[in-house]
């Protein structure tokens, strides 16, 4: 083999492998836009593959226990009713998990309109086909303007993307795992940013 096609071969290796490195450290980037337009088309068998369902149900009954826990805790004081309304609030977790650990909750959290822990509260449904043209609102909770959003690595097997709607709202965070080398799922959520 001549020199020069030793180059042109190492520069090709180069190449591929920085493309490789390009590839892997975009992968959640990826992930993140796929499940996105999956979730917005209520597109289930997509999202399935980018949620991971039971870790996602196990973090949003940890957050949103915690979210009323802190509500109850502020009442506690000015309100003797509080307990009674505590206990009816721990009821109502299960079913409000439920209803987010779904396509059009995944949708929901990933378009910023995250659960607030109210009773019955549901993440917008898909909005019918003619939903435009006869003026239906398709969700009565959403944001009148998107949410900013930043997104970026938490370490090498996790990937974070927090959102906020402006300077002094909540924020809360979208967590994402790795699971190999380029796929990754959304496994949690945090209410608390």
């Amino acid at each position: 083999m001549s020199r020069t096609t030793r180059s042109v071969v190492s520069a090709f290796a180069v190449l591929i492998l920085v493309a490789a490195l390009a590839f892997i450290y975009a992968s959640p980037y990826i992930a993140l836009n796929r499940v996105k337009r999956a979730a917005d088309a209520r597109d289930a068998q997509t999202v399935n593959q980018y949620v991971d369902f039971p870790a996602l149900r196990a973090s949003l009954k940890e957050q949103v226990g915690a979210l009323l826990t802190r509500r109850v805790d502020i009442q506690k004081s000015g309100n003797p009713l509080a307990i009674i309304g505590a206990m009816i609030g721990a009821a109502l977790v299960g079913p409000l998990v439920d209803s987010y650990a779904t396509p059009d909750g995944v949708a929901a959290i990933l378009n910023g309109i995250p659960p607030r822990g109210e009773p019955g509260e549901q993440p917008p449904q898909a909005a019918p086909s003619n939903a435009a043209s006869s003026g239906v609102a398709t969700a009565q909770h959403a944001p009148k303007e998107p949410p900013q959003a930043s997104a970026g690595y938490r370490s090498l097997n996790t990937f974070v993307v927090t959102y906020q709607h402006g300077a002094g709202d909540a924020r809360y965070s979208a967590i994402f795992h790795r699971y190999g080398l380029v796929s990754w799922k959304l496994v949690a959520v945090d209410l608390n940013g």
